[in-house]
């Protein structure tokens, strides 16, 4: 049994020059606004929801990414409200959101 229900993985890589990459849209910002929404929810701690930062997840021409395990789904997201809606529909109720799969 995993230590966490879902372990939420945000790639939040910097590459240099102009390679693509998901910092290059605010994935650290958005982010912290998942660990604090998650928190906030409750739904944080052993048991729950882990949300972490990953190096580059090779990705990056569909960023920016994050993958929500154990299931292995992979989302893009635009802003937080897409976020918010990772949260309340897979996070909490397990329904993975299809428009923003990859």
């Amino acid at each position: 049994m995993s230590h966490y229900r879902h372990h939420v993985f945000f790639c939040c890589n910097q590459r240099e020059g102009d390679a693509a990459c998901c910092n290059n849209h605010l994935a650290t910002e958005v982010r912290d606004y998942a660990k604090k929404r998650v928190k906030a929810l409750g739904l944080s701690g052993e048991g729950k929801v882990r949300v972490n930062t990953a190096g580059c997840l090779d990705r990056c021409e569909l960023g920016p990414v994050l993958v929500v395990y154990p299931e292995g789904v992979w989302y893009t997201y635009v802003d937080h409200s897409d976020i918010d809606e990772i949260i309340d529909e897979h996070l909490l109720h397990g329904r993975p959101v299809e428009r923003l799969r990859v």
